[in-house]
């Protein structure tokens, strides 16, 4: 096979994108990607400057070197392209990646081709930013960016600390996070939105947490409370107060 018709399908593999969708971002069709990574048709030039411009390659890499031959030669300058600005850099996992995030988020690869951003604000430390979507944490409103501080040891955060939680069951969630003292096998997630209830997962299914530092929001969006969910959550706040009473009395 060609060098430049490999690296074509090495590329897009490692992104994890269909052939569909890497024909689009490279404004062809999918049977002439097709072609090209089954060698049989040669890449056109205009076709390969766009694969440089999305992997910031240069055409005598892409004509040249085999991308594929030794994996770390791509990543350690992509990664070193990163790290030129000098403040950390902050892979974003946007909500269209959540699922595919739960199967790669200890894949060093993986985590290198997510799109990166840096804050002036933060130096040092281990960041990773997430879109969250709903409205369980009003008012931080849907589609806002999480960028949070990687916890280590759950030993480490203290009760209602707001965090990213990534889990088996749960999959990618913006919560507050409560411990039981009673037990060390269990935490409790919180929405800051009173309508929804808090619910336990058990931390052997918890494979990571992100610990919130920084909220990103369009400036435009505003948040809208439902006068009559809170109406019903004030009830339901009163009636709890009312049964607490008569078994205290």
């Amino acid at each position: 096979m060609a060098i430049s018709n490999q690296n074509l399908k090495y590329l897009r593999k490692l992104r994890g994108w269909t052939q569909e969708e890497f024909a689009q971002k490279l404004r062809i069709k999918r049977s002439l990607l097709g072609a090209y990574e089954e060698e049989r048709a040669e890449p056109r030039i205009d076709v390969l400057e766009v694969v440089c411009d999305i992997f910031k390659l240069t055409l005598d890499e892409i004509l040249r070197k085999d991308l594929s031959d030794n994996k770390t030669s791509y990543l350690a300058k992509r990664r070193a392209m990163k790290l030129a600005a000098g403040r950390p850099d902050i892979p974003f996992v946007p909500m269209k990646a959540a699922a595919g995030y739960l199967a790669g988020y200890a894949d060093p690869e993986f985590i290198d081709e997510l799109n990166t951003f840096t804050l002036p604000m933060l130096s040092g430390g281990n960041y990773r930013a997430f879109e969250i979507i709903g409205d369980s944490m009003l008012p931080t409103p849907s589609g806002s960016v999480i960028v949070g501080e990687k916890v280590e040891k759950v030993d480490d955060i203290k009760n209602d600390t707001p965090c990213v939680v990534v889990s088996r069951h749960e999959g990618i969630v913006y919560k507050r996070v409560q411990k039981d003292g009673r037990t060390r096998n269990k935490l409790t997630l919180v929405s800051d939105n009173p309508i929804y209830h808090p619910y336990t997962v058990n931390t052997e299914d918890v494979l990571e947490m992100w610990q919130a530092q920084v909220v990103i929001a369009k400036a435009n969006t505003q948040h809208r409370w439902d006068m009559g969910q809170l109406a019903n959550v004030v009830s339901d706040l009163q009636e709890q107060v009312s049964s607490l009473k008569k078994r205290m009395n």
